[in-house]
């Protein structure tokens, strides 16, 4: 799928390519592959988290300005001994145990979770005033400093039905609220530059029906720009060749992007 974002045209930008669990890079112009080969599911979510920690030393030590990463199989992390809910998660910890939010980015929509990989049922009791200012104050961060907003404009997805209606349909969300079925239009024509979303589902669902291929999740907060497409591994199609490279693209434009405005 790398092969193919990159053959959709040129970057204006190097790429280092990890893989295979390997120490060192390799660089783009060797990404001709057969069908890979196959791994059991702990031995992939090994090569992958190994990847992904190189990624982070390479970043860290400014030889890289952004890190770019393909869909990982959060079960085979799990089985490889890397025990992270995802891996925005495991960057965070990777990269100095920041304080990040996971956001999702489609064209002008841009929708930022609260709260990301917990059960539906734990939701209410996570969304807190202090988390969503927290992970407002990370948005606002990133918009100014990676996509150079001076004033960001947030707006707060409530977690009910209509914004709770005055408590008639529960009082679990944050004060002030929008509701979720008007506030991602309001924020697709220009009205807020970032959407802060209750739980992970709703984000997700109004990013991919906004952009679904076009879709980029970032991870906010952390000290460089972390890019991936907004897909799962698709194990039904790996190794065919008929994956759609889009959203992978998308994301290695948006880290270009991203990594020359916070080096600026």
């Amino acid at each position: 799928m790398v092969a193919k974002a990159l053959a959709l045209g040129p970057l204006d930008a190097d790429i280092t390519l990890l893989e295979s669990g390997e120490r060192g890079a390799e660089p783009s112009g060797a990404l001709d592959r057969t069908a890979p080969r196959s791994l059991l599911p702990e031995d992939a979510g090994r090569v992958a988290a190994q990847a992904v920690e190189r990624a982070v030393e390479l970043a860290r030590a400014g030889t890289v300005d952004a890190v770019v990463t393909g869909p990982v199989h959060k079960h085979a992390l799990h089985l490889a001994g890397f025990h992270y809910p995802g891996l925005t998660e495991m960057l965070a910890h990777l990269a100095g145990d920041r304080d990040v939010a996971m956001m999702l980015a489609a064209g002008p929509l841009r929708v930022v979770l609260v709260t990301t990989h917990v059960p539906l049922r734990e939701v209410p009791d996570r969304v807190t005033t202090e988390r969503v200012v927290r992970t407002g104050r990370i948005t606002e961060t990133a918009l100014r400093d990676w996509w150079g907003i001076a004033r960001p404009r947030l707006a707060v997805c409530a977690l009910n039905p209509h914004a709770g209606e005055s408590g008639l349909f529960g009082d679990e969300g944050a004060a002030g609220p929008l509701p979720a079925d008007t506030v991602f239009v309001r924020a697709l024509r220009g009205e807020f530059d970032a959407v802060l979303t209750p739980y992970h589902d709703v984000g997700m669902t109004a990013v991919k029906v906004a952009g679904f291929g076009q879709g980029v999740n970032v991870t906010l907060g952390l000290p460089f720009p972390r890019t991936a497409p907004d897909h799962g591994t698709a194990f039904d199609i790996a190794g065919k060749g008929v994956a759609d490279p889009s959203s992978m693209r998308a994301a290695l434009e948006l880290a270009v992007e991203l990594a020359r405005r916070s080096a600026g």
